[in-house]
């Protein structure tokens, strides 16, 4: 088969000439297959696998760093605002990193920056094992969290942008459900290494173990083709059409004339995606990263022992958050993404107002409350994914991507900060209902602006 040359939206077919470069867009109406029509091979999985590999990060620095505490605390006598600064600070740098890496991702390439990014992550955590003072960690983690958050735009982009389709909310279910196994595998690394004499070096070090089994995997993991399309190097991006899906296959129409500046990002109809987005995002993770972060502490306030009961107390929350994602990767096909996102924070905001209510409730039904707000927590974690990475167009995913979860981010560090405060003077009752407080605005902002784009392609979920 002849390959047609590179076309813009609407053009004409014309025969090839020798030396034109090579097809990599078709003209609308052709009925050669787009890469949204491809099977899900499994080199396809292999790269949503190994992508979702920095969501597995994540969960399990930020989790870990709760069990941790519980050495720390005692071991250099950390004041309330101490435990605060050191649970916020890894916030802070995800903050920074999503805004530069999404940047940097857009720039120059995903596959560079994922390669820098998981280096710079195993290099820190080493690092961290040998701090020897609050302002240290704090300042590692800081740093720590600077290339995690750089993960998220890099990785999530890259799934998008080649996963057919069809498959594209399973594979962004992948990626939130690494999320929920690092934060579940840091708790049993937690509570395995709780009383081994310096365990918190070993819990924060220990992360260098999965940053080596990603590096391996992603060796042969190529750049986005749509991002070299983007670039103009159609040579480069021909080439990888035709390893990861064989010849034959094309990206979808797309209009190549007017590329999204990221100063655009910042008007009109992407204004609001954005503004929804960073707020979604905000609602649905602030009260799970305060879980996380002070899981123990939380768990001890609901009555149970402080020490090993209590991080199995988060083992068993962290496992119905993984649980949950599993499902609701299927139920955003047959659902769509709009209904699911609004049933789910109707659920998890009651299971909330339960353990806020009820605080002093027995412990089968705080395991309800915690169960019912976790379950459902699914749907939400894989739209924090999904939902930016189809509404934005290829020129500025990634960017896209690290403003609204660094947007978040902002909310993130506020409510981990004030966690510790309000446990020790509010109580555990008022701090859950804080939480679905913020869950129930999450939830009168979906109503309102929640998008489907269940079926469609990236160009037609992004277009205004």
């Amino acid at each position: 088969m002849n390959d047609p040359k590179l076309f813009k939206k609407g053009t004409k077919a014309s025969p090839p000439e020798t030396g034109e470069e090579p097809v990599i867009i078709l003209p609308e109406g052709s009925n050669f297959p787009t890469t949204d029509q491809a099977p899900f091979t499994r080199f396809l999985k292999k790269i949503a696998f190994f992508s979702s590999g920095g969501a597995f990060l994540d969960g399990y620095v930020l989790s870990l760093i709760g069990v941790a505490l519980t050495q720390i605390k005692p071991l250099f006598d950390l004041t309330p605002t101490w435990s605060a600064l050191i649970g916020a600070s890894v916030m802070v740098g995800i903050l920074i990193g999503t805004l530069i890496g999404g940047y940097l991702t857009d720039r120059i390439g995903r596959r560079t920056m994922f390669i820098i990014d998981l280096v710079a992550i195993a290099v820190i955590s080493i690092l961290s094992m040998f701090c020897a003072s609050p302002l240290q960690l704090v300042l590692s983690r800081v740093l720590l969290g600077i290339f995690v958050g750089a993960d998220y735009p890099i990785a999530t982009s890259l799934i998008a942008e080649f996963t057919p389709a069809k498959n594209r909310a399973v594979s962004m279910g992948l990626v939130s459900a690494s999320w929920y196994l690092g934060a579940t595998v840091a708790a049993f690394v937690g509570f395995f290494l709780y009383d081994v004499d310096g365990g918190w070096k070993w819990m924060l070090g220990s992360a260098v173990i999965p940053c080596i089994i990603l590096l391996i995997g992603r060796h042969d993991v190529p750049e986005s083709p749509r991002w070299l399309s983007q670039k103009g190097y159609t040579h480069k991006a021909r080439a990888v059409l035709d390893k990861v899906y064989g010849p034959g296959y094309y990206l979808e129409p797309e209009d190549v004339e007017e590329h999204v500046s990221l100063g655009k990002l910042l008007k009109g109809g992407y204004l609001k995606r954005v503004i929804f987005v960073g707020v979604f995002i905000l609602c649905q993770v602030v009260p799970m990263y305060m879980i996380y972060t002070f899981g123990p502490d939380i768990m001890h306030a609901f009555g149970l022992d402080h020490g090993k009961d209590s991080i199995l107390g988060e083992s068993a929350v962290s496992f119905f958050f993984l649980a949950g994602s599993i499902p609701a990767m299927f139920w955003l096909n047959s659902m769509g993404r709009r209904k699911l996102v609004i049933v789910s924070l109707a659920l998890m905001m009651v299971g909330l107002l339960i353990l806020g209510i009820w605080p002093a409730a027995p412990i089968l039904v705080v395991i309800l409350g915690f169960g019912l707000y976790a379950f459902f927590s699914g749907g939400p974690g894989i739209l924090q994914w999904l939902y930016p990475n189809e509404i934005f167009p290829t020129d500025v995913r990634a960017s896209a991507v690290g403003l609204a979860i660094g947007f978040s981010r902002i909310g993130t560090i506020a409510g981990t900060y004030a966690t510790p405060y309000m446990l020790e003077y509010l109580g555990i009752g008022p701090t859950m209902l804080v939480a679905a407080g913020l869950v129930a605005i999450g939830l009168v902002m979906s109503i309102f602006m929640a998008p489907e784009t269940n079926g469609k392609t990236l160009n037609e979920a992004s277009s205004l």
